[in-house]
């Protein structure tokens, strides 16, 4: 997988920061959800973007809409219930595999 770096480089980060792994690239009828975490009893569902310039715009830029009501369609399929303790991010990957910049942001 051509990304798939990025998602390392986004897991091996939060990890760091006490976040838990509970599952990686998880399917359901709504989407993919990149990474699903856990940190303090609280779920977290991320969304990873990586881009090698700012040509077509900012890894930011590129989560549409859709794909915000698609990730909470997908959150709430997963946890079969709605947590008001949840929080949804956004890892931005700027740059390349050998020399890159990370920057988590709450998009919820």
């Amino acid at each position: 997988m051509k990304g798939r770096w990025a998602e390392d480089a986004a897991l091996a980060y939060l990890e760091a920061q006490g976040y838990r792994l509970v599952a990686r690239n998880k399917r359901t009828p709504y989407g993919e959800i990149d990474l699903w975490l856990e940190r303090d009893g609280v779920p977290v569902f991320v969304e990873v973007k990586q881009r090698a310039s700012s040509r077509y715009g900012t890894p930011l830029e590129s989560i549409r809409p859709w794909k915000l009501e698609r990730m909470k369609k997908s959150a709430l399929f997963l946890l079969g219930r709605e947590d008001l303790r949840v929080r949804f991010l956004a890892v931005l990957v700027s740059g390349t595999r050998d020399r890159y910049e990370i920057d988590v942001r709450d998009i919820f």
